[in-house]
Order: structure tokens, then sequence, then C-alpha cells
């Protein structure tokens, strides 16, 4: 199977269940998107194959483990090379605490966002960026106080079910 794989409805609402709960059996998930197992199944194998499935994982809740700090951080860069770009990136990559990284249009360059034990810990990432002499011209912080709510789902069906 290709990148050209052209998706259906049905592949899309496989995806969309699968978002939402990545345990499903998939005898509960054919009964979803209304399908006998064994096709259902193949399907599901056909969309890892493809690359449109890139691996399933545990959502944890960060506030039972302990106290933890989201900032997401606004990086201006002093240049706008294509190697300035790469680097920078190679190195937010390795930063277990940089949970997502964007490349943004507007009045800076980046947008990241760290979670990290707390101030401290992300004073240090911060200075070891500078100290890396990345090409930082200037940052932003924003710490998080609350997230009255967070999705970890997309509305699938919404963007991408064109009626078929």
């Amino acid at each position: 199977m290709t990148a050209a794989y052209k998706l259906d409805r049905i592949d899309i609402k496989i995806l969309a269940v699968l978002q939402r709960n990545g345990r499903i059996t998939n005898v509960e998930l054919a009964e979803e998107v209304n399908l006998s197992p064994s096709p259902c199944l193949m399907r599901v194998k056909k969309l890892q194959n493809a690359g449109y499935i890139t691996g399933y994982s545990a959502q944890i809740d960060l506030a039972r483990l302990g106290p933890t700090l989201t900032v997401f951080t606004e990086f201006t860069l002093k240049n706008h090379r294509q190697i300035d770009f790469a680097r920078f990136q190679e190195a937010l990559e390795k930063i277990e605490s940089c949970v997502e990284c964007h490349l943004v249009s507007g009045g800076y360059d980046y947008l990241a966002k760290f979670v990290t034990a707390g101030i401290d810990s992300y004073q240090l990432i911060m200075e070891g960026l500078i100290d890396r002499d990345l090409g930082i011209d200037k940052y932003f912080s924003f710490v998080v106080l609350k997230s009255p709510f967070t999705k970890q789902h997309i509305p699938l069906s919404r963007l991408f079910d064109d009626g078929d």
C-alpha cells in the first residue's frame, strides 16, 4: 500500500474510533464502523502499513503523578536559512521535556511546549539552549496556570469525510 491510498468514509471512521480508544477490540471496532471483524482487521492493518496509524499510547494524568509545569515558548531565530531551522529543530527534538514544536507564521518562528518538573528545570533547559548558541534571537515564555480542557483527538470526520 502506498501513501497515495485514498481513504474512504469507513477508513476515516476507523481512525476516529481508534484515536478515541486505541484499546478497543477488533470486534467492537467492527461493530462501531458497521463491518464484519475480518474486513475491519484488514483495513486496520492496511492503515498501519500505509502509515496512517503511527502507534498507540496511554494518556497519563500528570496531576496524579505530582506537580509539573507546562510552558509554551515562542522562539525567534537570528537567521532564517534552512540550516538554522534544521539545527534548532534537531536541538529541541533531543530535549525530552519538549513535547511539541511547531514552525509558525507571524511574529516569531517556533512555538514549543515544554512539560517539566518545575520552573527551575525549565530555566535550566532554556539556559542550555542559549549556551549552545543555536541562533536564538529571543524567546518568550508563557507558563500555563490551568488547562480547563485538552482534547486528545481531532475531529477526523469533520475534516476529511467528503461524503463519498
